[in-house]
């Protein structure tokens, strides 16, 4: 695998803006418009949603790891910047992404053991018995990522500064659970690696619930992220750190009142906690907030994109907020009524 981000073709290539990322899928609806208003489908977030699912049930059944499944995502998402979604067979194509990155991966699986688990999965007409059609498949992907398959994951990042920031298992955990859960959203297309891993570690840092475990599955993080967010708060918080970074404001200044900010209530607690219970989670207020001073002081004097982190902030917020409104069941059946219809699943 090439270690230098900067000069890869996944920045040279594969990094857009979001109004050149809307034009590319504007282009691919409006070549053939009938065809997208016959068959309807769910929003761009919500299709990312089952994809995800679907890689990582795939994933599951092979005991694939996380970093491939996730090459297998943005393999996704570049193939459907360049195709419309229309014109394939997403199961054949969710498939053929795993089978190339696992071997991107250096975790090769069997072409017929990636069949045979994808055709017990989905519907069986869905995935041909026949390999070679995985192996078409295949080549289409390869053609339209011009042979550029190397993908720089934020995991490195995080695994690299996670005890620069003195962050719990908790946290390191929710961090990464904010990294997988990045993979539903359009930010692989959209920003560098290193943006990612930081941004999910300020996440980790300023939103995660002071008391309860957080979910650390890939996807199961939404609602918890959602939850602890209290709406406008979560954003709030987070952007004040960014803000105070960017400016190379005093951290102590910018983080007076954090408790309010971080989504705590000390009086309320107070009223339903032991004085031994307020005083342990005083404590760990104080020591979330040291860690939010550190992270913050850290990115004021590093060369860090802070305009990104804040959008990207939003964008995940954003998302797990849509995440309330997904429907599984809706987006299968208008997947599967236009594979149908149009012959996708010979």
């Amino acid at each position: 695998m090439a270690a230098n981000y900067w000069a890869s073709t996944q920045r040279r290539c594969w990094q857009f803006t979001k109004d050149q990322l809307a034009s590319m899928r504007n282009k691919l609806e409006e070549e053939d418009p009938g065809l997208v208003q016959m068959y309807p489908l769910p929003q761009q977030r919500h299709l990312n949603i089952y994809f995800n699912q679907q890689i990582n049930r795939l994933g599951k059944r092979l005991g694939v790891r996380q970093q491939a499944l996730a090459t297998a995502q943005v393999y996704i998402k570049r193939f459907y910047s360049k195709v419309e979604i229309r014109r394939t067979n997403p199961y054949l194509v969710i498939s053929t992404a795993v089978y190339l990155a696992c071997k991107m991966e250096e975790c090769p699986q069997h072409i017929r053991l990636v069949v045979s688990e994808a055709r017990s999965l989905w519907p069986a007409d869905f995935i041909s018995l026949d390999t070679s059609k995985l192996g078409e498949c295949e080549f289409f992907l390869i053609s339209e990522m011009n042979s550029q398959l190397i993908v720089h994951q934020p995991y490195r990042t995080l695994a690299s500064l996670h005890s620069e920031f003195s962050m719990t298992q908790e946290e390191v955990a929710l961090a990464w659970s904010v990294v997988n859960d990045h993979y539903m959203t359009d930010l692989p297309l959209l920003y560098p690696p290193h943006i990612i891993a930081l941004t999910a570690i300020l996440l980790a840092l300023v939103l995660r619930p002071s008391t309860g475990t957080p979910t650390v599955q890939s996807g199961a993080s939404a609602a918890g992220m959602a939850q602890v967010g209290n709406g406008q708060a979560g954003i709030a918080a987070a952007a004040a750190a960014l803000a105070q970074a960017q400016a190379r404001n005093a951290v102590a200044g910018s983080l007076a009142g954090g408790n309010q900010a971080l989504g705590q209530n000390p009086q309320s607690s107070q009223a339903v906690q032991s004085p031994r219970d307020v005083t342990t989670e005083r404590k760990a207020n104080d020591a979330r907030i040291g860690k939010v001073a550190r992270f913050v002081a850290w990115l004021a004097e590093s060369n860090v994109d802070i305009e990104a982190m804040v959008d990207s902030t939003q964008e995940l917020i954003s998302f797990y907020e849509c995440h309330e409104q997904y429907n599984d069941k809706i987006t299968r059946e208008q997947i599967i009524r236009y594979v149908k219809a149009r012959g996708l699943d010979k």
